[in-house]
């Protein structure tokens, strides 16, 4: 189990080089879930260390959420609960819940023109090509409109260059199932959003994070990559990144394009929240049409139970991408597109948007106030807010010791590429609890949780 446990050569503390030990063979699968650890004063035997050396290590592994201590049974390896950590399509309905770990409508905009829009939806002159396939790419009429609401941002307005999806998620799916092989390298932030993750080991593809800054992904950084590693594409969410909220400024976006260029690597702009940015900056697809991919919907401006989504792309890989989606499911159902574009037509997607905009503001104002003593990093118009943890919090422990208390966030690990956690972080979705009521109350909780910090964390060890 722990025989020859060698403690890594660094400068870290002796109990930090331990429970890096011990850690590296749970995520080898040497130790698995539910094995119990010999005692602590075992382990300082055969080690030659001091007892609360071998504790403080002990501590440190339940911060990672990597063991838990059972009364009467000792230390046991912890449940992994997927390969995700913590990738949720849908929020809990556990009674007692303020479930703030998905992003959701913080309005009930859309389900009011919702139910002003369907009584007469059978009499849109479109309503009898509900019946009747349609080319892999979308209704022709569906995708004009969708093309004129991205006029200025990707395509030109051109309906051709434009495919629809079942949402971003498979967007993106179609986009990586075209364009990439097995064992090709994709570039991401260290820390970005779960999907992509998922959809790349999925693919047999080579993920690999890079650093970023307050500002977003390095462009030293992402230079030395390209020449390294010769990826084949760069996936980015430029607009409210999720989970960090970093907007990439327009300099930013320039040298990351520059460099894309230069090497030949595709840009994969994944760019759902810039509806909700009033002033949004130039997209990649604007800067560089014929090497982005542009990846949108209205799952976090309008809802996500909407399930509409769009990929812009150079015509070049165009009819890739359709004939992905072709394989998948012939074309998307033309029910939702009827509706999406009844809603851009109108004009009705921009007032639900700006309601949207609206109520985060004044939800990021009771977050601002509740936590404004600590690091947080968020945008007025955005959905979530990026809780940096004070010492000595970790993102696993505080998402479980908030989820005792009744509150759901997402711990930087179910964001990181790889199994270093690369931040103590959690992401809290403001537009996730059902009143600005519940929000305080969940913030509430939170800031007691961090105020409490040694206390909080002594106690459950």
């Amino acid at each position: 189990m722990l025989d020859n446990l060698e403690l890594p050569e660094n400068d870290r503390p002796i109990y930090q080089r331990l429970a890096d030990a011990i850690g590296e063979r749970i995520a080898r699968g040497d130790l698995t879930e539910g094995e119990k650890l010999p005692p602590q004063r075992e382990i300082a035997k055969a080690l030659g260390l001091n007892v609360t050396t071998v504790t403080r290590a002990f501590s440190t592994l339940q911060q990672r959420g990597l063991v838990e201590a059972r009364p009467g049974r000792g230390t046991l390896v912890a449940p992994r609960e997927s390969d995700d950590p913590g990738f949720k399509s849908a929020p809990s309905d556990e009674a007692g819940l303020i479930d703030l770990s998905v992003n959701r409508p913080a309005t009930s905009a859309y389900l009011e023109a919702l139910s002003a829009l369907l009584p007469r939806l059978s009499r849109d002159r479109r309503f009898g090509a509900l019946q009747d396939y349609h080319p892999p790419e979308g209704p022709l009429w569906a995708r004009t409109a969708v093309a004129g609401w991205l006029q200025d941002i990707a395509g030109d307005g051109d309906a051709s260059r434009v495919v629809l999806t079942d949402g971003a998620q498979h967007g993106l799916a179609c986009v990586l199932r075209a364009l990439t092989q097995p064992g090709d390298v994709i570039l991401v932030d260290q820390i970005t959003y779960q999907g992509i993750s998922a959809l790349c080991r999925s693919h047999g593809l080579d993920l690999r994070g890079l650093p970023a800054d307050r500002e977003g992904m390095r462009p030293d950084a992402f230079e030395d990559a390209c020449q390294t590693w010769r990826p084949r594409a760069v996936f980015l969410v430029p607009s409210l990144h999720n989970p960090t909220t970093v907007t990439l400024s327009e300099s930013r976006r320039r040298a990351l394009a520059a460099i894309a260029r230069r090497h030949n690597v595709l840009i994969i702009e994944d760019d759902v929240y810039r509806p909700l940015l009033e002033t949004p900056l130039p997209s990649f697809a604007s800067l560089e049409p014929e090497l982005t991919i542009y990846v949108g919907g209205l799952s976090k401006c309008v809802a996500p139970g909407l399930r509409f989504g769009f990929v812009v792309a150079p015509r070049a890989v165009l009819g890739n991408v359709a004939a992905a989606l072709r394989i998948d499911c012939w074309s998307v159902s033309p029910l939702i597109p009827l509706i999406a574009t009844s809603l851009l037509e109108e004009g009705t997607a921009a007032r639900i948007i700006e309601r949207q905009r609206e109520e985060l503001r004044e939800r990021q104002a009771i977050l601002a106030e509740a936590l404004a003593a600590f690091d947080i990093q968020t945008h007025e118009a955005s959905p979530h807010a990026w809780l940096h943890l004070p010492e000595p919090w970790r993102g696993a422990s505080f998402a479980r010791a908030c989820r005792q208390r009744g509150v759901g966030v997402l711990p930087a690990d179910a964001f990181a590429i790889g199994r270093e956690t690369l931040a103590h972080a959690v992401r809290i979705n403001v537009g996730a609890a059902p009143s600005r009521g519940e929000l305080r109350q969940a913030l509430g909780i939170i800031a007691n949780l961090l105020n409490a910090g040694n206390f909080e964390l002594s106690g459950a060890i």
